[in-house]
């Protein structure tokens, strides 16, 4: 999805769909759910870095050892 995600001409405009296999049209459907949370959601106002940080540790926490080996 990264890879694809700011190629508007394809998810945006319907532009390649004749070149497209069906792991490309699963793709597209998936790209195209998550480019409006990406693109259009960013805001003018920085963070609120200490609001956020629970969320985010916990999350770390979860997903992260408590050491990560380098």
């Amino acid at each position: 999805m990264i890879r694809y995600y700011s190629f508007y001409p394809w998810h945006r405009e319907g532009a390649y769909r004749h070149l497209m296999n069906e792991q490309d049209r699963q793709l597209l459907s998936a790209v195209q759910a998550f480019n409006p949370y990406d693109s259009y959601s960013k805001y003018n106002e920085p963070c609120d870095v200490e609001k956020l940080s629970p969320y985010y540790q916990t999350l770390i926490s979860k997903f992260f050892p408590s050491e990560l080996d380098w």
